[in-house]
């Protein structure tokens, strides 16, 4: 028996959370990990108390031709990244030089979130067309690290 390392275990957790996600169109899903303990979980869907897009006959995004990458404000919606650092916030876990652990490279929106939470490391398996957030995170001193092998 193989066993995963560091890496490949917190991504497949990423991949478990996103099965939690409501969304129509991607399901996402993010772990922050500090020092190898889990901190938050995250997955994308409606907030709290919002109708989820299936109980509102389907996704906005898609009915108002949308391009993924584009428009992130018409969305019922909060990415896996934002729940995941919401999420730490409410439980007061200090997500400062994390490491965030992904299914889809992030949007602009959560890109800047992350920086702003102190997290310094980002792992996904997956990209995203926003070409911006790669930019913002560079800037930042952010790489988005792949892993393909999962």
């Amino acid at each position: 028996m193989e066993r995963p390392d560091w890496d490949e275990y917190f991504m497949e957790m990423a991949a478990v959370t996103a099965k939690r996600s409501t969304c129509l169109r991607r399901r996402v899903g993010a772990v922050i990990v500090q020092d190898r303990h889990i901190m938050a979980t995250g997955y994308n869907g409606a907030p709290k108390g919002i109708a989820h897009c299936a109980e509102r006959g389907g996704c906005l995004r898609e009915r108002m031709n949308i391009p993924s990458g584009e428009r992130h404000e018409l969305c019922f919606g909060l990415h896996a990244e934002q729940n995941a650092i919401v999420q730490a916030a409410s439980l007061g876990q200090s997500v400062d030089g994390a490491t965030m652990y992904i299914t889809h490279q992030p949007c602009v929106i959560c890109a800047k979130m992350i920086i702003n939470a102190g997290i310094k490391k980002i792992i996904v398996k997956e990209g995203y067309p926003d070409k911006l957030a790669v930019d913002i995170l560079a800037e930042a001193g952010l790489k988005i690290i792949m892993v393909d092998s999962l």
